[in-house]
């Protein structure tokens, strides 16, 4: 690796550093002493302070999972499949690679470079389902993406998965820096396994966003009533007085049915797209969060186990004292924060923590006040040292935003006055220029009679007069910007005769259900851009 980049990562990792260093020396020994992952998550590693920043998809089957993240990623990833009926039967992590591959989940659970290993636990059955795929795009140079099975509705409940698929989920929830929830328009019924799945990720709300998908389907008086349904359903699972915030859109490269709330969708999608965005640059401060409130909860659990060790007897009448105990758990945990001055958001969910004591040997170990204080020093003092090097951190992140697919850009939207689609970068141009026939030819008369049926000027026309006809298509704005992009080859925020028919082209292509190039090939390269190109060439060689 070059010596520049190990520079930059070192910079960029000092937060991440740090906290290792104070994981392991005075939380981690805490956890072991006391058995905390025996009640809660497995011991953290390396690669949980490491990894990229990770999202989590997950939703009821057909909400479009699989369709948001092609439509973030712009392109397939291998596995992949989209249908009406439930297709991702696996949990699949996608992650940035040179080559294109898949590592099945067995063996990503021996892996030390990935943030994995601690799902070995739910057993051959769930790893079966799992697997990681490597994939060279953009994105995610910045960020990996979780796609999930789709959660069975109520007709089949019923059906076992052959693992705990809410506690995988938990796992995850724990484990990641975003998770969207997606819902369908035409789906809003809260089945069993989607009660139990957003139940699972509570404690993480501030993760959650919630996105009604495919809102392009239904017209603008029953969006109003299906965005209030779906806001009375969550209310009654989530049980908080708080209201979730829901974004709407379609989240699809496909022509949209109805554009009545078009300006919406597109707003909506630039809200959840630039918190996305700026993962990379709150990663720290997220894995700073995350260990805080690992280390309270820890701080409670130590005193939990040390309380229900006091109480036990040596030898006789254990089983009756323990029956005993676990049904006062509430009075032991009122007893514990009058007594330590803790909060009770810093308490382990009671009811949980009564069932998992049920099974235990009930053999605790008591009260070690060194490695309490160790922990105390770690919430008061270690933390706060942190925050100058965290705010160091973000300043230097900022050139770690999300890049590539629908970012364009962290202040920029698709559509702005003068130029339509914002949307900068490489020309897009081939390096090697053919004088094979241009593909667009015969079918430019047919775009020349629209060409100057909107007034060109000087032989171009601007953004605003092309806005509208490339918007009559439908289209979402983000696949109408890349089109801009591929046709504006000279760059200069206007189209001639042949960048339009070149952009009609790609309209049409696209509504034929075929993607979009990265970048522009040689055979769609209009000859006037090819001859000007090639006349660069001989003059940079003839200089």
């Amino acid at each position: 690796m070059p010596r520049h980049l190990n520079k930059r990562n070192v910079k960029f990792h000092i937060v991440s550093e740090a906290l290792k260093t104070l994981y392991r020396q005075k939380l981690l020994p805490l956890e072991k002493y006391y058995g905390f992952s025996d009640f809660h998550s497995s011991s953290l590693e390396d690669a949980d302070f490491d990894n990229k920043p990770m999202i989590l998809v997950v939703g009821q089957c057909s909400t479009g999972k699989t369709t948001f993240i092609r439509y973030l990623l712009e392109q397939e990833y291998p596995g992949s499949r989209i249908g009406p009926e439930p297709t991702t039967d696996s949990f699949t992590a996608i992650m940035h690679g040179e080559i294109e591959g898949i590592i099945h989940g067995n063996a990503l659970t021996v892996d030390p470079n990935k943030p994995f290993r601690k799902l070995s636990p739910f057993g051959t059955t769930f790893l079966n389902r799992f697997q990681c795929v490597h994939l060279p795009n953009r994105v995610l140079e910045s960020i990996s993406i979780i796609d999930t099975p789709g959660i069975l509705s109520v007709a089949k409940r019923k059906i076992s998965r052959g693992y705990d698929f809410p506690a995988v989920i938990r796992w995850f929830a724990e484990h990641v820096d975003r998770i969207i929830l997606l819902c369908d328009a035409h789906k809003l019924e809260i089945s069993d396994e989607f009660s139990h799945t957003i139940m699972a990720l509570r404690g993480n709300e501030d993760k959650l966003r919630v996105v009604l998908n495919k809102a392009d389907m239904v017209d603008s008086q029953e969006l109003m009533r299906v965005y209030g349904a779906l806001m009375w359903s969550l209310g009654k699972v989530f049980c908080t007085p708080e209201v979730l915030r829901v974004y709407i859109g379609s989240f699809w490269s496909s022509p949209m049915r109805m554009t009545d709330n078009r300006k919406l969708f597109e707003q909506e999608e630039e809200d959840l797209f630039a918190g996305i965005q700026n993962l990379p640059r709150n990663s720290a401060l997220r894995k700073l969060n995350d260990l805080v409130k690992r280390a309270r909860l820890v701080r409670a659990h130590a005193y939990i186990i040390s309380s229900l060790k006091e109480e036990m007897p040596l030898v006789f009448c254990r089983e009756k004292k323990k029956r005993d105990l676990i049904y006062d758990l509430p009075i032991i945990y009122s007893r514990i924060q009058q007594r330590y001055q803790i909060s009770p958001g810093d308490f382990p969910d009671c009811a949980k923590m009564q069932e998992q004591l049920i099974s235990h040997d009930f053999k605790f170990k008591g009260l070690k006040p060194k490695l309490l204080a160790g922990l105390d020093e770690l919430l008061n003092t270690d933390i706060a040292k942190l925050m100058p090097l965290l705010r160091q951190e973000e300043d230097q992140a900022d050139k770690l935003l999300v890049q590539g697919g629908p970012f364009l850009g962290s202040h920029s939207r698709p559509f702005t006055e003068g130029n339509p689609f914002n949307h900068y970068g490489s020309n897009g141009e081939s390096d090697h220029v053919s004088d094979e026939e241009w593909v667009v030819s015969k079918d430019k008369p047919k775009y020349d009679e629209i060409f100057y049926n909107l007034s060109p000027h000087e032989g171009k026309l601007s953004g605003t007069k092309v806005k509208g006809w490339m918007m009559s298509t439908r289209l979402p704005s983000s696949v109408l910007g890349r089109i801009w992009k591929l046709a504006d080859v000279d760059r200069d925020g206007m189209l001639d005769d042949e960048e339009f028919a070149l952009a009609g082209h790609l309209i049409e292509v696209k509504l034929e259900g075929f993607g979009l190039p990265h970048e522009l090939p040689a055979q769609l390269v209009p000859p006037s851009k090819r001859q000007r190109k090639n006349s660069g060439t001989e003059k940079r060689d003839n200089d």
